[in-house]
């Protein structure tokens, strides 16, 4: 989808990189809500704390988060969520540890719970760091973890061979936030977008004072229609339909599983990225490719923002975002949001 033109991409602001319907679906007349989106708002959210240097100083942030999802027109239910504000118990280290992430499924939820149940823990085991913070050590361990992940759910989906094996699939997009460092990885067409604002120098507050928050996008998406994800699909021997799916059915060019389309293309190597938690960060929001088929990144933070200027908790605002997105914009894909503050503390 194209980006709204306030919105700035990763490139722009010096992040560090490295190397939908996915498939058709049948609508349900239903626009029911789920009971996750109607549960109170005054529940108190998932939250770690972490320390921040600034010029020799510490600055101190509480990290709150929620999950909320909605199946939309959709029969089923194929997205799932991670909420783990303290997520290195079984790996205990001096660096505080939290992970995030959405897995968009198509085609079946079994591969997007699979990767949720296995992903974190194959990433700690990969050699997440624990101690000391290795920028290189943890995008490797974040890449093998997505490997290791990949290479089991294959195998596991091939052991219901009466039922021919799980032929499903999920793209992924996830953050761990390790120390005062935020990595953020995805596969597919799940997004990732940042709340950031100016630098406060007050020559681009608003009106009532406040200083501008910026959305930038922290992820890239993964399609077959797009020319380097093309180029490798057709090396890998796949091809690339007029309506831009590899072999006229799938969309997306990486996922986990999707085990019919790993030899024409499908990859589950994530782009992989990172940077320093500043001040000037309010919160990420993580969302299925339903949720940014109605939103777009700045219009989403201006959303989420308002609300949590309104004195909202994160719970609410996830809620408030996703109930949007499917009663008031009409998404009819399956929608789900994971929204992450930064909330820093006097």
């Amino acid at each position: 989808m194209a980006e709204s033109s306030d919105s700035t991409s990763l490139d722009k602001e010096s992040v560090s990189t490295t190397a939908n319907n996915k498939r058709e679906a049948h609508p349900d007349s239903s626009d029911s809500v789920t009971k996750k989106l109607r549960s109170s708002d005054t529940h108190d959210e998932p939250k770690t704390e972490i320390t921040v240097p600034k010029n020799g100083c510490e600055l101190y942030f509480e990290i709150e988060a929620d999950a909320a999802e909605d199946k939309g027109s959709r029969h089923t239910m194929e997205d799932a969520s991670v909420v783990l504000p303290d997520a290195g118990l079984e790996f205990p280290g001096k660096l505080r540890c939290a992970h995030f992430a959405i897995y968009d499924g198509h085609g079946g939820r079994l591969a997007a719970e699979y990767a949720r149940k296995h992903l974190h823990d194959n990433v700690l085991s990969a050699g997440l760091p624990r101690e000391l913070l290795d920028i290189k050590a943890a995008k490797k361990a974040i890449l093998e973890g997505f490997r290791r992940t990949d290479e089991s759910l294959l195998q596991e989906s091939t052991k219901d061979a009466s039922a021919g094996g799980w032929q499903d699939g999920a793209a992924a997009v996830c953050v761990w936030v390790l120390g005062s460092k935020v990595f953020v990885a995805n596969i597919g067409d799940a997004k990732a977008i940042l709340a950031r604002s100016s630098p406060s120098d007050g020559s681009n507050n608003t009106s009532d004072g406040s200083t501008p928050i910026k959305a930038i996008v922290l992820t890239r998406e993964h399609k077959a229609i797009y020319p380097q994800e093309r180029a490798r699909i057709q090396k890998a021997g796949g091809s690339v339909s007029s309506n831009g799916r590899l072999q006229a059915r799938l969309e997306v060019s990486r996922a986990f599983g999707d085990r019919q389309f790993k030899k024409v293309g499908v990859i589950a190597t994530p782009d992989v990225h990172s940077f320093d938690l500043t001040e000037r960060d309010h919160f990420i929001i993580l969302g299925c490719d339903g949720l940014w088929g109605v939103f777009g990144p700045s219009d989403a933070v201006d959303f989420v923002q308002k609300l949590l200027k309104e004195g909202l908790s994160v719970k609410a605002a996830s809620r408030h975002l996703v109930r949007e997105a499917v009663r008031e914009r009409q998404c009819k894909d399956n929608c789900s949001a994971v929204v992450i503050a930064f909330r820093k503390k006097q």
